[in-house]
C-alpha cells in the first residue's frame, strides 16, 4: 500500500513538475494563469491533466488545437512517481522520508531545466539550503554536519571554479553549480556532498569523452554539470553508506 500511494502521489508531484519546469526558467508565475496550451493559450481542463493518462487518451495533442504535447511531460511524470517509490520503499516512515522526497523533487526539476537551459534557478537552490539545513534538526546527518554540508559543498566548487577561471580566464562553471551542492551538503552533510561531487565528476568525464568521440573533438562543449549533480546526489543519498563503508573498509585504520 505505501509503494502504491507512493506511485500515485509521484505521478500527481510530477505533473506539477512540469508546470515548474516550463514556468520557472520563463519567470513566470507557478500560480497563474492556469495550466494552457502553450500554442493556442486555450485553458486545459481538469481531465486533461490526468498525469500520463490524458496524454495517452489525447495522443500526444492539444484537445484544441492538435498541436504536439511533449513526451517529456508523461516521463517527467513517471520518473517522479518510480523516484518516490524507491525512496519510500528504501526509507522508514519519519522525517528522513520527507527530507528526502523533498530533495528528490528538487533535483528532478533542477536536472531537466539545467539540461534544456543551463539554469540552476536561484528559487530553488537557495530555499533549498535553508530547507535542508532545518530538516537538519530532526534527521541526519545533524546540523554541525549539514552546515559543513553547505560549505564544504559550496566552497570546494566556488574554488575549483575560481581556479579555472584564472587558469583560462573564462568561465567554466556556473555559480548555480556551487549553490546547488551547497544545498546537496545541507540535506546530506560534507561526506555525502564530496561523494556526490566524485559521482558527478566521473559520470560528466565519461559522458564527456563519449561525446567528444562522437563530434571528433569540441574540448568547448558545455555540459550542464547541474544533470551529473542531480543523478549523483540520487545515488548518494540512497546508497552513499554503504558506498563510504565499502571504500573506507579498504583503510581500516581511519
Amino acid at each position: 500500500m505505501p509503494l502504491m500511494m507512493a506511485a500515485v502521489f509521484g505521478l500527481a508531484v510530477g505533473s506539477f513538475l512540469n508546470v515548474c519546469i516550463y514556468r520557472l526558467p520563463r519567470g513566470q508565475s507557478l500560480a497563474s494563469p492556469p495550466s494552457r496550451c502553450p500554442r493556442c493559450e486555450r485553458p486545459l481542463g481538469w481531465y486533461h491533466n490526468i498525469p500520463v493518462f490524458s496524454w495517452i487518451v489525447l495522443r500526444g495533442r492539444c484537445a484544441h488545437c492538435q498541436a504536439p504535447i511533449s513526451i517529456q511531460y508523461p516521463i517527467i511524470e513517471v520518473v517522479t512517481a518510480l523516484v518516490w517509490v524507491l525512496i519510500v520503499w528504501l526509507t522508514p516512515l519519519g522525517w528522513l522520508l520527507v527530507a528526502r522526497l523533498v530533495l528528490a523533487t528538487a533535483l528532478i526539476v533542477l536536472f531537466m531545466i539545467d539540461l534544456e537551459h543551463q539554469l540552476l534557478p536561484n528559487v530553488i537552490t537557495l530555499p533549498g539550503i535553508a530547507i535542508g539545513f532545518a530538516f537538519s534538526f530532526v534527521v541526519p546527518p545533524g546540523p554541525v554536519d549539514s552546515l559543513l554540508g553547505i560549505v564544504v559543498g559550496g566552497g570546494v566548487l566556488y574554488g575549483i571554479a575560481g581556479a579555472y577561471y584564472l587558469l583560462r580566464k573564462e568561465e567554466g562553471m556556473g555559480m548555480g553549480d556551487v549553490k546547488m551542492l551547497a544545498m546537496v551538503g545541507a540535506f546530506l552533510g560534507w561526506r555525502a556532498a564530496l561523494l556526490t561531487l566524485v559521482l558527478s565528476s566521473f559520470a560528466g568525464a565519461v559522458i564527456g569523452m563519449a561525446m567528444l568521440g562522437l563530434q571528433k573533438g569540441d574540448m568547448r562543449y558545455a555540459l550542464p554539470f547541474g544533470t551529473f549533480l542531480a543523478v549523483g546526489t540520487l545515488i548518494a543519498m540512497l546508497f552513499g553508506e554503504a558506498m563510504l563503508e565499502w571504500y573506507l573498509g579498504f583503510y581500516p585504520t581511519l
